[in-house]
């Protein structure tokens, strides 16, 4: 049994973190996450129905980018990377219900001992293990001392409904000395499984809805998802309503404010999966007189490059055992040299357990790595039967199921759901085959491509200490 882990590794690593020459005003800090949010949902991001009028108008304000992924397509392993510059892999969660062990040090930590004051609320944010861990589970965070957000942050909200958002705001704001700096992490419900079939006044029409060309267009996937996109729509009332905190508080001109989405929306090929959408989310950088008004880019960006790129705005160098790297530079409109590569890790999803039933929406072990035009995926646990994470019970599954047994589906996604098992190596040609529904691996005319994107996969689960096997003998 292991014993309980000091804090002393994190005070080495923040005192790593040495400070880089201070810029005359450090910025404030606010990131905001959406909970389960694809690109392309968003006005701002080409969408010609759904209403978000909140956040394209904040688009217009900054740095809208266009390949941002995340590390992860599930909530904790996304987040755990987001905050620790790291890879779900390095930073030791592998399992959903893992709290992030105490000594891997996080955003808010190094900027709360350079000066900051810190904040995460409203939503779970999800880095402290279960919001109600069984008894067992209980008993061994308390003998090891493995719940340790409060000791990260000044100011945390365990989790709050939606119509509690500016009370946790102005509590925050409330207690954060004004002669500091501040760091704070918003997280919103939305548009997360479940759908409310209410959730705003004027909900989407399914018929005038522009499907994405992974989904079949049957009724239920027209029904699941306008509901999805009225969630979206909610979400943008609740995005203005920080914006307006922030107005009311007069400290809008020094913030610097992140609007991202923690992983895909809830649909097959989505969230659970790494194909495109579920892991490219929006990501949305508003900097008053840094960042150009309305500037967008397509520069591969990872969820592992948040941490470096804000510890670099508030001046400060990131830990050496990040392996994401600052854009600040293209944040600021200055010469960057862009990523060649992302990468991406699947693991157990949920709180169950395994057994002979367990299907991949709840345990799969996967790794990808994608350049500006072609994808990789490896698949480690092929022989586990495809379901989409949380909505395998709704509408548009059992419709795509009961399409698929009644031969009616289309080929193209008979493939994509209903292989089994599924191919261990997956390559896609983003360029022509954005919806990534044709499996080019084990084709002559990639081979070169197919083992050039093996090689990086490599690199990283090496460099990450991955406890899976390696795709390539090395």
């Amino acid at each position: 049994m292991p014993t309980k882990i000091s804090r002393r590794e994190m005070a080495a690593a923040l005192t790593a973190a040495a400070a880089l020459p201070a810029p005359e005003a450090r910025p404030n800090i606010l990131l905001m996450l959406s909970d389960d949010h694809s690109v392309p949902f968003l006005g701002a991001y080409g969408d010609p129905v759904i209403r978000t009028p909140n956040l394209d108008r904040f688009a217009r304000e900054g740095l809208r980018c266009d390949q941002a992924f995340q590390a992860a397509p599930q909530c904790v392993p996304s987040r755990a990377a987001l905050m620790t510059g790291r890879s779900p892999a390095a930073a030791r969660i592998a399992r959903f219900n893992s709290p992030l062990p105490p000594d891997v040090v996080t955003l808010p930590e190094l900027l709360r001992a350079s000066g900051y004051f810190t904040g995460i609320c409203r939503r779970v944010f999800h880095l402290d293990g279960p919001a109600k861990p069984g008894p067992l589970m209980q008993a061994v965070f308390d003998q090891h001392g493995m719940v340790t957000f409060d000791q990260r942050v000044d100011y945390l909200d365990r989790g709050s409904p939606r119509n509690q958002t500016v009370t946790r705001l102005n509590e925050f704001f409330d207690k954060r000395p004004p002669a500091k700096p501040f760091f704070l992490w918003v997280s919103f419900n939305d548009p997360h499984h479940p759908w409310d079939r209410n959730a705003i006044a004027e909900p989407h029409d399914p018929a005038k809805l522009v499907l994405p060309p992974y989904l079949p267009d049957l009724p239920g996937v027209r029904q699941d998802l306008a509901r999805y996109c009225d969630e979206v729509a909610r979400l943008d009332e609740e995005f203005q309503w920080v914006l307006d905190a922030l107005d009311r508080r007069g400290v809008a001109g020094n913030t610097i404010v992140v609007f991202m989405g923690d992983n895909g929306l809830a649909f097959p090929h989505g969230k659970g999966s790494l194909y495109d959408p579920g892991l490219n989310v929006p990501l949305l950088v508003r900097w008053p007189g840094k960042v150009k008004p309305g500037s967008s880019t397509r520069e591969l960006v990872s969820g592992e490059d948040l941490t470096p790129t804000l510890l670099e705005a508030a001046g400060l160098a990131a830990p050496k055992e990040m392996s994401g790297r600052s854009f600040l530079k293209l944040l600021r409109g200055e010469k960057y040299e862009g990523r060649q590569y992302v990468f991406a890790q699947r693991g157990q999803h949920g709180n169950s357990t395994f057994d002979q039933n367990t299907t991949a929406n709840g345990f799969d072990l996967s790794r990808c790595a994608r350049s500006k035009r072609y994808k990789l995926i490896y698949n480690c646990t092929p022989y586990q039967i495809y379901a989409p994470v949380d909505s395998a019970n709704d509408p548009s599954w059992r419709q795509i199921v009961a399409a698929h047994q009644a031969g009616t589906l289309a080929p193209e996604f008979a493939r994509a759901y209903f292989t089994h098992p599924r191919p261990i190596f997956e390559l896609f040609d983003l360029a022509n085959d954005p919806a990534e529904l044709t499996n080019l691996a084990g084709r002559p005319e990639y081979a070169a491509v197919e083992q050039e994107l093996k090689a990086a996969l490599c690199e990283k689960m090496i460099f990450d200490y991955d406890f899976l096997p390696l795709p390539l003998r090395v």
